[in-house]
């Protein structure tokens, strides 16, 4: 690991000692399914909705006694509920079919199931099974961009400079400390740089101070 990242790293871990997973879950099927609901969605809004969903349904077998329609009605306050509804219960019918009714624990197969990416896999894997991974969300994607740590438009490539980049024993953790930073501070518009601990390793930073000086010479 280079030095400015063991530093980058050490920062975030200061300021961020509660970094982790933020969408409540009791088991590993319930985190898939908040995972899958959580696409272009708050984790808060999400945990709102999955409050009362888990507590009526808690498991895959209660999951298969809901209809297209209920599901749809229970979680309408998030956004493309009509089509996260319907790759739910092809997920959930695809879990009892193929994998005797239990989430798997590999990239290959969990990426097979609807609704599930990459990054909800990686999420998954990370959380529930304690697997090394780094799951790219638009925060993730973001703040490595803007940080160096990755140089990519593409998600799957920035996952890869990350992992070449980080120890395998970071991966994880540092997936939940660049969301962090993401939702806390280095926001998509605006980023709050005169809070930020990281401004001297940030080429977003950099940039616009560059076009701040060159307009105020203008």
């Amino acid at each position: 690991m280079k030095k400015r990242t063991k530093e980058i790293l050490e920062i975030l871990k200061v300021d961020y000692p509660d970094a982790k997973c933020e969408l409540n879950h009791e088991s590993a099927f319930q985190l898939l399914v908040a995972t899958i609901l959580s696409a272009q969605t708050t984790d808060k809004k999400v945990n709102e909705v999955t409050e009362t969903l888990f507590k009526e349904y808690p498991d895959l077998d209660a999951f298969l006694t809901l209809s297209l329609e209920e599901l749809e009605s229970r979680i309408k306050q998030i956004g493309l509920y009509r089509s996260k509804a319907k790759n739910l219960i092809m997920m959930c019918n695809q879990l009892k079919q193929n994998f005797n009714g239990e989430v798997p624990s590999t990239m290959e197969e969990l990426t097979s199931l609807a609704g599930a990416g990459r990054k909800t896999a990686n999420v998954v894997l990370s959380n529930a099974f304690d697997v090394p991974s780094i799951a790219v969300d638009t925060h993730v994607f973001r703040v490595s961009n803007r940080l160096g740590l990755a140089n990519s438009e593409n998600v799957l490539e920035v996952e890869k400079q990350l992992q070449k980049e980080l120890p395998k024993r970071e991966w994880s953790l540092t997936h939940h400390l660049l969301i962090f930073h993401g939702r806390r501070c280095c926001i998509a518009r605006n980023p709050k740089c005169e809070i930020c601990n990281l401004t001297k390793y940030c080429k977003y930073y950099k940039e616009n101070l560059k076009l701040k000086k060159t307009s105020k010479k203008k």
